[in-house]
């Protein structure tokens, strides 16, 4: 169990800048095990934290990412055959919640609802999962804990999550952080100097500014760290921006306009 259990653990410390008391949050609902909702949107640390509060509390974390294809056997497991007949392999769920790990569900309203109720009974006082198929019942492990996330920003009646689930979860927002803690987090994590880190945020600000208004989505701080990565490596800014800032986000040619404008009030 040891050797399956020491590849999920997060074996250095994730560089994360608290923002306010989302750690001591966290450590607390972490005391009572109770399942957290994470919300915020696309890029703004959500993983990272989960990632950080793994390897501060010393425990294993199974990281799925979220699709519209995924069926429940997907995460708590499935008969397989092999050349000794049938075997049964346990999903990434049911390995969580037997060997206590933390499990986290990446963009969970990208799951078909009917395979995110399998989760409901892990995430109430029962804390067990039955595996139907295999006619058995995985009482959850003590250091077991269930966390998902979603981007409240896509939401929609067709991808949300039912009441019946998130009543079930403490929940944390995430945003985009304050201007001067972002340009902490683009230096540090893109290796250029702060004066460039502040000039990327500025223009992600403006960005920002647009969502709604030509743009789904606004520049995320990971982009602003794929941006300053490039200009570290003696990309010149310009072109950084157009690269990671300007062109995933839009293929509309007055709003890349509009950015490349930005881009140059900067550069």
């Amino acid at each position: 169990m040891n050797e399956m259990m020491a590849q999920y653990r997060v074996k250095k410390e994730p560089y994360y800048r608290v923002v306010a008391d989302e750690v001591a949050l966290y450590e607390a609902a972490y005391s009572v095990r109770m399942p957290m909702l994470l919300k915020g949107p696309t890029g703004c640390g959500k993983t990272r934290f989960v990632e950080y509060m793994a390897w501060k509390l010393g425990k294993p974390l199974i990281t799925v990412a979220c699709n519209e294809d995924m069926t429940a056997s997907d995460l708590v497991g499935r008969f397989l055959l092999d050349a000794n007949g049938t075997r049964w392999q346990d999903g990434p769920l049911a390995i969580a919640a037997r060997y206590g790990a933390i499990c986290y569900l990446d963009e969970v309203v990208e799951a078909r609802q009917d395979t995110t109720v399998v989760i409901h009974p892990l995430t109430d006082a029962r804390r067990a999962l039955p595996l139907e198929k295999k006619g058995e019942l995985i009482e959850a492990h003590p250091d077991f804990q269930l966390v998902i996330s979603y981007n409240p920003g896509y939401q929609s009646l067709m991808k949300d999550l039912k009441q019946s689930t998130k009543q079930r979860f403490g929940g944390l927002d995430f945003n985009y952080p304050d201007h001067a803690i972002e340009q902490e987090i683009v230096a540090h994590e893109g290796g250029v100097g702060i004066e460039i880190a502040d000039k990327l945020v500025s223009i992600a600000e403006r960005a920002r500014n647009l969502k709604g208004h030509g743009l789904d989505e606004g520049i995320s701080t990971r982009m602003l760290i794929y941006a300053a990565s490039l200009i570290a490596r003696n990309v010149a800014p310009s072109a950084a921006c157009r690269v990671a800032l300007v062109r995933p986000i839009t293929d509309d040619p007055d709003m890349r306009d509009a950015l490349d404008a930005a881009v140059s009030t900067y550069f």
